[in-house]
């Protein structure tokens, strides 16, 4: 088996993590690489080594995606046709969870997910985190996973490559390599495993804003863009309505411009893939979603409205479901290719240093 542990600043955790791992006798190689830690966690990296890790090192931080690919890429090359496990380097994960997920990497395509249930003492913002990024995930894929945040994930040799190809550098990474699994045939499974926070999962190097913002970005921009529609919406209103001295050939045409700008922008910046499709087609397929939106409007306004809710929270409610539909129908069959991408293996751009002074039994090269 070959364990792959991304570290940023680690502490005595990683050590004892790796003590419970038992290398030797459990045949286990160990590349743990350093994103650029810096002088005060030398100790801890001398430490791995000195029990058979193999220590490979960003001379600067680079984030968790660049270095889950840099150790991709390194165990490609040196390790060919061996899967691969990932781990955390805080303590969240146990070898007998680690190992048991090992025993699940076959040689199909499919990845294996460590499996948290979130029960019990679990920090307010993981547990609320980990609800938005499944309602997140559902909405662009169609499929529920009841822990996309986990880091404990097994990957069999032929999709090493695969994984060098996924975009994204820090913590969105990981997020991304689940969309694009869906996406590519590769299936996901799970296996259960304890759900364990030190500290109140102080050590965690997520920083709340910046992460998330990278994390949902795709979620964000299209709320951004219903904004922006909605803006539109509102001043062409107030223009035709002056204009023609009439509400309902205004409220049509403010209705009209703004979904040309919403159409638009969704297609540009959005859905990146909408770019390349055909524009005909798109626009028809836009054209029949605003009708059944417009439909689903009133009928879910009136059904709300006659089970005996206020019309106001009636027509909130209406407006969040039918945005959460409309951005799921638009990222998984409006902007997207049909059909399965082809993945060209990519070098990782990370340039890094390598420590192997500590090779380790077990595994030939």
């Amino acid at each position: 088996m070959i364990l792959l542990i991304p570290a940023y600043e680690p502490d005595e955790k990683l050590n004892l993590l790796i003590d419970s791992l038992e290398l030797e006798r459990n045949e286990t190689v160990l590349v743990v690489i350093d994103d650029g830690s810096g002088p005060e966690s030398e100790e801890v990296f001398t430490y791995a080594q000195r029990q058979g890790a193999v220590l490979v090192q960003h001379p600067v931080n680079l984030g968790k995606g660049a270095a889950l690919k840099t150790g991709f890429s390194f165990i490609a090359e040196n390790f060919p046709g061996h899967g691969v496990v990932t781990a955390d380097c805080d303590g969240q994960h146990t070898a007998e969870d680690i190992y048991a997920v090992a025993k699940k990497v076959g040689h199909n395509r499919s990845i294996v997910l460590g499996e948290r249930e979130f029960s019990g003492k679990v920090p307010l913002r993981s547990r609320f985190g980990n609800k938005v990024t499944a309602l997140f995930f559902a909405l662009s894929t169609g499929t529920w996973l009841n822990d996309t945040q986990t880091g404990l994930r097994g990957f069999p040799a032929e999709i090493l490559g695969w994984l060098e190809s996924v975009a994204g550098e820090r913590y969105e990474y990981e997020l991304n390599m689940l969309l694009e699994a869906k996406r590519n045939d590769i299936a996901l499974e799970s296996v259960k495993i304890q759900t364990i926070y030190l500290d109140d999962n102080e050590s965690s190097h997520f920083r709340p804003i910046a992460d998330s913002i990278r994390i949902y970005a795709p979620l964000l921009k299209f709320s951004a863009s219903s904004l922006a529609g909605f803006a539109v919406d509102t001043i062409l209103l107030l223009v035709f309505t002056a204009l023609f001295k009439d509400l309902l050939p205004a409220v049509i045409l403010a209705r009209l411009g703004s979904a040309a700008v919403n159409f638009w922008i969704n297609r540009q910046l959005v859905f990146a893939e909408g770019r390349s499709l055909p524009l005909r087609s798109t626009i028809i397929r836009y054209a029949l979603l605003a009708i059944v939106l417009l439909l689903g409007n009133y009928e879910l306004l009136t059904l709300l409205s006659a089970i005996g809710i206020p019309l106001l929270l009636a027509k909130i409610l209406t407006e969040i479901i039918l945005f959460l539909v409309s951005f799921s129908v638009q990222k998984r069959f409006l902007f997207r290719k049909r059909g399965r991408q082809s993945v060209v293996f990519q070098d990782s751009q990370a340039g890094h240093l390598v420590n192997t002074e500590s090779t380790q039994r077990g595994i030939e090269k």
